[in-house]
């Protein structure tokens, strides 16, 4: 199978020509260094991945040929992840590990200690894309505008359960997940650096939806934090199980 992996943001079908935009055809002409006839995977996050054939190739655009389907789109599990915004690289690191994990939505929250609230969304999206082409995903999802965390919980829709990693938990004492039914939907919430302040963790703990969750002896950095949280997660309830 072709290696190249291109997102298209359009409804995908057999037989359909697709023009591309200046930065794809430098990508796949100019970086990749395809020409007229070579194959790739396409996906469009909604009818799963594509065989296409490049059908004209030229620095300006160039265009696609969609010829068959190769794969279905594979929703992930209906799971959000929340996290406050830290220094921009490893911002990035979470967004494109949550998209690798299957997390289906992802949403910048603003805590009392969030030290970065300068969030541009677009280039999140950007790195979800890139994420789910390389990992070889048929769904990308969907960076949310950044919120408050605390306008977020006062809305919050009681039939999604909440996966709250709180490093507050003593020894011995930490939380578990419960048995719960798989497929429903769930959320995980990730502090900043300096953690949540003790407003916060009471509002959270109140959540009557809300399950406190050590992750492990040590204090792990806010971008290790999400990715253990999502792999106990995925490993117990999500797709990985």
């Amino acid at each position: 199978m072709p290696k190249v992996r291109l997102y298209l943001d359009r409804p995908l079908g057999a037989g359909q020509t697709v023009p591309l935009e200046k930065p794809q055809a430098n990508y796949l002409f100019a970086v990749m260094r395809m020409s007229a006839g070579a194959e790739l995977l396409v996906f469009d996050g909604q009818s799963g991945e594509w065989l296409a054939r490049v059908a004209e190739a030229n620095k300006r655009g160039g265009s696609l040929l969609i010829e068959t389907q190769t794969r279905p789109l594979r929703r992930p599990p209906d799971l959000w992840l929340l996290f406050a915004p830290i220094k921009k690289a490893r911002t990035d690191f979470i967004v494109e590990k949550a998209t690798e994990m299957g997390a289906a939505r992802i949403v910048p929250v603003l805590t009392d200690f969030t030290a970065s609230e300068r969030v541009r969304t677009d280039r999140l999206q950007a790195h979800a894309v890139e994420a789910a082409e390389q990992c070889g995903g048929t769904f990308v999802p969907e960076v949310a505008e950044p919120v408050r965390l605390s306008d977020l919980l006062a809305d919050w829709p009681a039939e999604r359960r909440l996966m709250f990693c709180d490093e507050t938990l003593a020894e011995g004492g930490s939380g578990a997940l419960p048995d719960a039914e798989r497929g429903a939907p769930w959320a995980i919430v990730i502090g900043p650096e300096g953690g949540f302040s003790e407003a916060e963790r009471a509002r959270l703990a109140g959540l009557g939806s809300a399950f406190p969750v050590r992750l492990g002896p040590r204090i792990l950095r806010a971008d290790t934090a999400a990715v253990a949280a999502l792999t106990l997660w995925q490993s117990t309830l999500g797709d990985w199980a």
